[in-house]
């Protein structure tokens, strides 16, 4: 039990820490390219799309905290929400 305490504790300690967390600007620029070709975008749609995937702001599912979770089922991936009164 004590151990488990231990590594727990350790972890919590390295992990922040932890320069395999980093992405650099010329890793997501990768993986902004990646995600364009894999759509085949081109022009002005790729343009677009790199610029939003290079400043984060391609997530589908909108912004965090905006009413709760959305998802592809909508909000709270899928539940609706509670009738108001």
């Amino acid at each position: 039990m004590h151990r488990r305490i231990i590594i727990a504790a350790a972890l919590i300690v390295a992990l922040p820490g932890a320069p395999a967390f980093a992405v650099t600007a010329k890793e997501k620029a990768a993986t902004c390219k990646f995600g364009a070709d894999d759509q085949k975008l081109a022009g002005a749609a790729r343009a677009k799309f790199m610029k939003n995937c290079m400043a984060n702001k391609n997530d589908p599912r909108g912004r965090a905290g905006a009413g709760g979770t959305t998802g592809p089922g909508g909000p709270a991936g899928g539940v609706p929400p509670p009738p108001k009164n």
